[in-house]
């Protein structure tokens, strides 16, 4: 039987196996493909060539993107996707080299496609196989991380409950400690409560636990500082569970800045590698779009043009990353006219406004074509918050919490809320809140593969809708 931990202490050893097997894929995956394309051997220089940048540009990508990291507590399809960003990008850069060096007419581009097929294939299921083996290895008692939890208030039993809920994580509570003199001895969650916040040195012997947890409110700072004086000779890891979670997070984590411990409550995801990543994929494809629709924004622009008098575009000031005002442009869909003041009428159904080439556009999404300038321009992106009227802002920003955290991203031309159904008109306030809480959803979960996702949905679901009116 294994030793309870053993995984553990060899966690760099399984980070290196892991490694030697990704190499093992993506070779395996050559060799099968050129087997079942070619019918000679020895393989050719320029075969062995490609294999072996393949492997070289696969440990760096990997690498940077996190492959190789911890994946106790996420999902099997996060990791998924995670490797089919980084080998496919893999494959993208051996493209732009075989094209910059001109050798691709040397390479058989069947070989190619069974190459990227198979080794994606193998990587997919040695990921799959590891995690199935390390959830059963852990259900079993190996692997685990033997926790004990300071605080057995609300937040404390919070943390227990969510450790419980995922015992494939390999986290085990194993005792609580409270200086509640009427909880001593008691057990909750099913975890008993060993004593005082005073005894975790004897506690940590005890029950050996690898891990500490201080799930204590704010206020508890002095406590906290004498609890970690009492801990200072332990090598039990100490990990910190702030009171903070009934705030409205978004992105939340601790980060170093100066040599300052930072907790970030309300970031945007859009920094450092993230914000070049979303960078170039906007304009890349905004790009190509524009290219590719050019006949059909000629369309679009003579029949706006013969459909109504007035220009072709209608521009309006808009609220843009960080609330900073930016002009969109989209195909004008209404006749042209005025309202009092600042107050801007959302189309409604039916609406009087809207000429009869404009309620084509406005069904099919084409009035946004114009909007692909702003992408290359830098004010928006291609996915996003959609950017509402900033008369809606002002009215919304104070009966919706967190409305304005809309505005830690570009605005985009389609998002999540959009392929959800929650387009349209906003007549009634939780609509608007329901959008609201599919944009923060989008940047709290932002990634290159999610935003392929919503852009695929919306080729396929998303110009035509029954609210797009």
């Amino acid at each position: 039987m294994f030793p309870r931990g053993l995984l553990k202490e060899y966690a760099s050893v399984l980070s290196f196996v892991a490694r030697v097997f990704d190499v093992l894929c993506i070779l395996l995956g050559a060799l099968l493909a050129y087997v079942w394309r070619f019918d000679h051997w020895p393989m050719p220089a320029n075969y062995q060539t490609a294999i072996l940048l393949g492997i070289l540009f696969s440990l760096i990508f990997f690498s940077i993107s996190g492959i190789y990291r911890s994946w106790r507590g996420k999902s099997w399809l996060h990791q998924a996707q995670t490797i089919t960003l980084a080998w496919f990008s893999v494959v993208a850069l051996l493209i732009i080299v075989a094209f910059l060096t001109k050798t691709s007419s040397l390479f058989s581009r069947q070989w190619m496609m069974l190459w990227v097929i198979s080794a994606w294939s193998l990587l997919l299921l040695f990921r799959f196989s590891l995690t199935i083996i390390l959830r059963a290895m852990r259900k079993k008692g190996w692997n685990h991380k033997r926790i004990i939890i300071v605080g057995a208030g609300s937040l404390g039993q919070s943390v227990a409950q969510n450790i419980l809920d995922a015992d494939w994580t390999g986290l085990e509570v194993v005792g609580f400690l409270d200086d509640g003199e009427s909880l001593r001895g008691h057990w909750i969650k099913g975890v008993e409560v060993l004593g005082g916040a005073g005894k975790a040195n004897l506690a940590i012997q005890q029950k050996s636990a690898d891990e500490i947890w201080l799930a204590l409110p704010l206020k508890a700072e002095d406590r906290v500082k004498e609890i970690l004086y009492d801990l200072r000779h332990s090598t039990a890891t100490i990990r910190f569970v702030p009171g903070i979670f009934g705030f409205r997070l978004l992105n939340h984590s601790v980060t170093d800045v100066a040599g300052i411990a930072v907790m970030n409550l309300s970031a945007s995801p859009m920094v450092g590698l993230n914000r070049a990543i979303k960078a170039v994929e906007d304009r890349v494809l905004a790009l190509l779009i524009l290219v590719l629709i050019s006949p059909l924004l000629a369309f679009v622009t003579l029949g706006v043009k013969f459909s109504s008098p007035g220009p072709v575009l209608f521009k309006q000031k808009r609220h843009g990353w960080d609330g900073k005002p930016i002009k969109i442009y989209k195909f004008r869909s209404m006749v042209v006219h005025c309202e009092e003041g600042d107050t801007v009428t959302q189309a409604r159904k039916c609406d009087y406004r809207i000429t009869k080439f404009g309620a084509f556009l406005r069904r099919t999404s084409l009035d946004e074509l114009p909007q692909f300038v702003n992408v290359l321009q830098g004010k928006m992106s291609i996915v996003g918050p959609r950017p509402h009227a900033m008369a809606h802002n002002e009215q919304y920003k104070d009966q919706i919490e967190a409305y304005m955290l809309r505005h830690k991203v570009k605005p985009g031309i389609t998002g999540w809320a959009q392929v959800n159904g929650w387009r349209g008109e906003t007549d009634t306030l939780d609509k608007m809140k329901k959008r609201v809480e599919y944009d923060l959803y989008y940047i709290e979960h932002w990634s290159l593969w999610f935003d392929i996702k919503i852009i695929i949905r919306t080729v396929f679901t998303g110009f035509v809708n029954k609210n797009a009116y």
